[in-house]
């Protein structure tokens, strides 16, 4: 970050307080992180308090000012901005050093593969110029300033992605982006438990282009759920709408691996392999490529590099394992979101596999969360698209997939655990054969399953 004087970082926050002259090259709310020229955030979550490591900061890290909501008696008050909302004053830290960036700037929501599509943007802009991104995908009202205040100043592009879990939350986050060009990948009954239906999901994803200028270029996935009334929302920035989907005329043909793809995008025929195959696959590539012919990029030669991007881990990325008593099998590491619409691509991804050698098809899927009352019956469709499936065996992880293992054929092979305690031995010593694909997918932070993925992977032989 370049620098910012400790002045200027009051008015920004509209802090009344009284502070030392200090020149701030580094924001951080992490206290271990904290330095001689950085500004300490003092932020509160559910399980701790940043203001309780403010003395630390000052005393042992010389940190020479920090951001706070309540004064602490025990450090000079000239080095303590203080605001109502800690929070709130680092987004507006953000805002201000992203007016400060001179290049263009990509906002991206949507319900699934904000992660994997921001990443595949930024890997074909590297290939023109200097491009900075979200980290990971830090993109919450923490993560989204952090973006901002990191953005290297140099960079020609930066794409921030966004999340949201209610209304008004996109809205806030794209004040402080301002994005140039606004993108949704896709809508989905995501987190529809804090919704009262399913449009005002889309709503909230519409409000990325509130944060766009007059003139400003809205990206929107024409095949998606409510995709009417994201154009609709985006023409009342007077925003220019570019559609990616049907309209691009894909025809995908797959191949032993991944697929070979014909688009048409900003009038140019393009013919580009990716190295993953799948329906969503083909969609995030044309997200990117019109991120590049919007920015004025040679399609072509962004086109051509697609076919060496592939799935991130914990997003379907394949690895090749061995078993403990010898052969190999194939894990399919797609363990990060256990989104209903995502799930079923997976389960699509793993039916059009071609099995090896005598080995089977297995799908190790853990609950799908922030459903509410639709719970049941999100479940149960994930079963019905498991019996249509090439799937031998399923194993259902946490007490809502009992209704997935119901919708199952006669002749897949079942198995229930409550969680995912004692998964990884059953698997290695009990079910797993040579030859065998698994595929692992649940919602990360309720069934946990990423972590029985870590674990195949640490007591396997990894080769991408």
């Amino acid at each position: 970050m370049e620098s910012i004087s400790s002045k200027k970082i009051a008015e920004i926050v509209y802090s009344p307080s009284n502070v030392l002259d200090a020149d701030i090259k580094d924001v951080v709310t992490d206290s271990r992180k904290a330095g001689r020229e950085s500004l300490f955030v003092a932020l509160k979550g559910a399980h701790f308090d940043g203001h309780d490591f403010v003395k630390e900061v000052i005393e042992k890290k010389s940190c020479p000012l920090v951001l706070v909501s309540r004064l602490n008696p025990e450090v000079p008050a000239v080095r303590q901005i203080v605001v109502p909302d800690t929070l709130e004053a680092y987004g507006r830290i953000g805002a201000y050093n992203r007016s400060r960036f001179k290049g263009k700037v990509i906002g991206l929501t949507g319900s699934a593969g904000k992660t994997t599509t921001k990443e595949e943007i930024k890997f074909l802009l590297e290939k023109f110029a200097d491009v900075y991104a979200t980290d990971g995908n830090h993109n919450n009202f923490v993560g989204v300033p952090e973006t901002l205040c990191n953005i290297n100043a140099s960079a020609d592009y930066a794409v921030v992605e966004m999340g949201m879990s209610a209304r008004g939350e996109i809205s806030r986050l794209t004040s402080y982006v301002r994005p140039d060009i606004a993108v949704v990948t896709n809508v989905y009954p995501m987190h529809i438990e804090f919704f009262e239906n399913f449009k005002g999901i889309a709503e909230a994803k519409a409000e990325i282009f509130e944060g766009l200028a007059e003139g400003g270029t809205a990206i929107i996935n024409g095949d998606t759920n409510y995709a009417d009334l994201l154009v609709a929302r985006a023409d009342e920035r007077k925003a220019k709408v570019v559609l990616f989907g049907s309209v691009n005329e894909p025809e995908v043909c797959g191949e032993a691996e991944g697929c070979r793809v014909r688009a048409v995008i900003g009038g140019k025929k393009l013919d580009f392999k990716l190295k993953e195959s799948g329906e969503h696959h083909v969609y995030n590539a044309l997200c990117a490529l019109s991120v590049a012919d919007c920015l004025g990029l040679d399609v072509q030669d962004a086109a051509g590099c697609l076919a060496a991007f592939g799935s991130l881990p914990g997003r379907g990325q394949k690895l090749r394992l061995a078993l403990p008593g010898g052969g190999e099998y194939v894990l399919i590491d797609d363990s990060y979101s256990g989104q209903p619409e995502a799930v079923k691509f997976a389960i699509q991804n793993l039916s059009r596999m071609k099995k090896m050698n005598g080995g089977r098809k297995i799908a190790v899927l853990g609950k799908m969360a922030e459903l509410g009352h639709a719970s049941r019956d999100r479940h149960a469709e994930i079963g019905e698209a498991l019996r249509e499936a090439d799937v031998d065996i399923v194993i259902g992880v946490c007490p809502e997939t009992k209704d997935m293992l119901a919708q199952l054929s006669p002749s897949q092979k079942s198995y229930f655990f409550e969680n995912k305690d004692g998964l990884d031995e059953f698997l290695l010593n009990n079910l797993l054969q040579n030859n065998d694909i698994v595929l692992i997918k649940g919602a990360r932070y309720s069934s946990k399953l990423y972590q029985v993925a870590e674990e195949l992977i640490q007591k396997g032989k990894c080769e991408k």
